[in-house]
């Protein structure tokens, strides 16, 4: 009988850690705020499905996933122009009874599929512009932000020419640019961007350790990557910390701890396509 010998354990262990952590603590914070359990508890359901489907993820060989991944991210992107808006914002589908952020949810497994295939293709960055675009016309300014990070990132890591690293940065620092000076109505939430503040309400401790949670969870892509992965370890790092950095410069969710199934369940899901990159060896 064999057993994958790699890093992609050590990966997932070490990401269920932090994030556990932090989802648990933004539970306790809404639970001492008084917001009701039918909004915090689904976070802690959101974890445990994540995590399954991080488990089946990792499993998966070949680089067909990561295709197919990059193929359907923009296709969900655009999806949620077919909805209903938010006082003119598009960023959301439904499914079922549930709402999600398409960004939050197909971006961190993005990321990864790029990390992976974009190195012998130019064609997956005609789908990351594309996505950039998309971002930027919801608008979305936080994720356009960390996704246009990511494509700078990977341009300079992956090319050699300095022209084409620079049409790649100007580009991306364009649309980011643009998404950023778009107005963005919508107020915000206690519960879902401003729960680090709840959590300072409460306690200082329970704020510190909150964004320590947050912090593991950013830097964990990169501590339980194997060496051979540290690059689309590095970018799914670069996508975690600056979705934790957002909220302190403007009403964006705070993933993982504030109220919001699509951060739990994303990020898992990218960890889980970044452990599939791992190298695993079977002994018998």
């Amino acid at each position: 009988m064999g057993q994958h010998v790699s890093g992609s354990t050590r990966l997932l262990f070490l990401f269920g850690v932090f994030s556990f952590g932090a989802v648990a603590i933004g539970a306790l914070v809404c639970a001492m705020s008084g917001v009701p359990a039918g909004l915090w508890s689904r976070n802690l359901v959101a974890w445990l499905v994540g995590a399954i489907g991080a488990g089946f993820l990792a499993r998966t060989t070949g680089s067909t996933p990561f295709w197919i991944i990059l193929l359907l991210s923009p296709i969900a992107l655009a999806a949620s122009f077919l909805g209903r808006d938010l006082e003119g914002v598009h960023r959301w589908i439904s499914a079922g009874p549930m709402t999600l952020n398409v960004a939050l949810l197909v971006l961190p497994m993005t990321v990864v599929a790029m990390a992976r295939v974009a190195r012998t293709s130019l064609r997956p960055w005609l789908v990351a512009f594309l996505c950039l675009g998309l971002l930027t016309l919801q608008p979305d300014a936080s994720q356009a932000t960390s996704f246009g990070l990511v494509m700078m990132v990977l341009a300079w890591s992956q090319f050699s020419s300095a022209k084409v690293k620079g049409v790649v940065t100007l580009a991306a620092l364009g649309l980011i640019v643009a998404a950023c000076l778009r107005p963005d109505p919508l107020k915000p939430v206690p519960e879902v961007e401003g729960i680090i503040k709840m959590a300072s309400a409460i306690s200082p401790l329970l704020a510190g350790l909150t964004l320590a949670m947050s912090a593991g969870v950013a830097v964990a892509p990169i501590l339980g990557a194997p060496p051979e992965v540290r690059k689309a370890g590095g970018a799914l790092a670069v996508l975690f910390g600056v979705w934790m950095i957002a909220p302190f410069f403007g009403a964006f969710p705070v993933p993982l701890v504030g109220v919001g199934l699509s951060p739990v369940l994303g990020a898992w899901l990218g960890v889980g396509m970044l452990a599939a990159c791992s190298p695993a060896s079977t002994v018998s």
